[in-house]
């Protein structure tokens, strides 16, 4: 029987927002309220909305333009903000906070660039600030790390956190479309919108690669921390060669620490997979997060990452959890969080697929060969394939610096025999 069962509280609740997720919330909370009711005791009510057009009815929820009258209203106990961006979401929530009110958010963009003073402030006011909702949609991922994993001593965390570009790149790689033809079909299905800048350009992956790593390695870590390479010049091509390999391209968000040195890896980028890796299954637009640690060795999370209906679920589960620790006077405490030294990308290492178009002569071999040799960066496989006049060298390397990777890209581009770098993907996961 559940503890709280017997007692009687109402918790009322003013949204901030009211767009897709915020009229999902609200649709979901209205149904949900009697299970909620009968398991916590608790009985949630939507108490007043703030919206910019306040003409459209919510439900006979009363509704204002003023979303700081909803923050302020004494009857208020918890804040859902839902609006997005920085201003004036940061200083409505910490308005709520020190009100001690707690909030929940799902607001991606101001966690990532403030989040860290965001949880002090929950702290210090002695109430919840929640975001399950900001990094991976209906996945409940933020909480298990949280509170799950708190001991665990976490080497890496790892995934596909934006639905758009996995959705891209899965039809690229299954029915064989270029880039712009796919992303032109995700505008039309709804899963990328008019400008596509944050998703393809991987900055909302970064911002939740930065909540990532903040909770799982208790450090500081913001959304420019984060190393930031988009999906936008991955070709056929690459995908080709990669599914010939035996690999699968993916948009990853990667945050890693170096136990020796404890200095953090925090980078998005596309990386190969190998099609035995569980992400390499993660298709269109669903999300996955792999963790790997020392004592629980590998879980992964899976489910939809984005869209209404799974994002005002983890809204809610946030809004559940902070009514039962209102009611019992208590908060979740995220605890502090370090100054880490960062490891740049130009240190981090890898293998790496390179492919090069180059003149189909004598001594062309030798001299691609002679450069790598140069650098350092051994060679695990290589293969040749004719393009008319020209070919076409394939290059899986062994682990290497990324900086004596790039030194061979940039001498690969002064040698007359090399036409054209035809592709440069990390290699992850193997």
């Amino acid at each position: 029987m559940n503890s709280l069962r017997g007692v009687s509280a109402t918790v009322r609740i003013g949204v901030l927002g009211c767009g897709n997720v915020g009229a999902a919330f609200v649709d979901l909370l209205n149904q949900r309220r009697a299970a909620i009711a009968e398991r916590t005791g608790i009985t949630l009510e939507i108490a007043k909305i703030a919206v910019r057009d306040t003409s459209r009815a919510r439900g006979g929820v009363p509704l204002t333009d003023d979303v700081r009258s909803v923050v302020d209203d004494p009857n208020i106990d918890i804040v859902v903000e839902l609006m997005g961006g920085i201003d004036p979401a940061r200083d409505v929530i910490l308005a709520a906070l020190r009100q001690g009110k707690p909030v929940v958010t799902a607001n991606k963009e101001l966690l990532a660039k403030q989040g860290v003073d965001m949880f002090a402030a929950a702290d210090e006011a002695g109430t919840d600030l929640l975001f399950e909702a900001a990094v991976a949609g209906g996945i409940p991922f933020i909480r298990p790390l949280r509170e799950s994993l708190r001991g665990e001593p976490i080497r890496r965390v790892m995934g596909i956190v934006n639905g758009t570009t996995n959705f891209i790149l899965t039809k690229m790689t299954e029915d064989g479309a270029d880039y712009a033809a796919v992303l032109a079909e995700a505008q039309r299905l709804g899963y990328a919108e008019a400008d596509p800048t944050a998703d393809v350009e991987a900055f909302d992956a970064a911002a939740k690669c930065a909540i990532i790593a903040s909770i799982a390695f208790g450090a500081k870590v913001v959304a420019s921390d984060v190393h930031r390479e988009g999906i936008t010049l991955v070709t056929p091509a690459d995908i080709a060669i990669a599914e010939r390999l035996g690999y699968v391209i993916k948009l990853l968000a990667i945050a890693e620490r170096d136990g020796d040195s404890g200095r953090l890896a925090v980078r998005v980028h596309p990386a190969m997979v190998p099609t035995a890796h569980p992400l390499a299954g993660v298709r269109d637009a669903y999300n996955a997060v792999f963790v790997e640690g020392d004592a629980v060795g590998s879980l992964m999370f899976y489910g939809r990452g984005a869209g209404g209906n799974p994002t005002a679920s983890a809204v809610l589960g946030d809004v559940v959890d902070a009514a039962i620790n209102l009611t019992k006077k208590t908060h979740a405490v995220l605890g502090s969080f370090a100054l880490v030294p960062f490891t740049p990308i130009e240190e981090t290492s890898s293998e790496y697929l390179i492919s090069l178009e180059v003149l189909d002569q004598p001594g062309v071999l030798h001299a691609i060969t002679g450069v790598f040799a140069a650098n350092g960066v051994s060679i695990r496989t290589a293969e040749q394939v004719g393009i008319n006049e020209n070919a076409r060298l394939v290059f899986i390397t062994h682990e290497a610096r990324e900086a004596d990777v790039q030194n061979c890209l940039r001498e690969f581009a002064g040698l007359e025999v090399v036409k054209r770098s035809g592709g440069f993907v990390r290699v992850v996961g193997a």
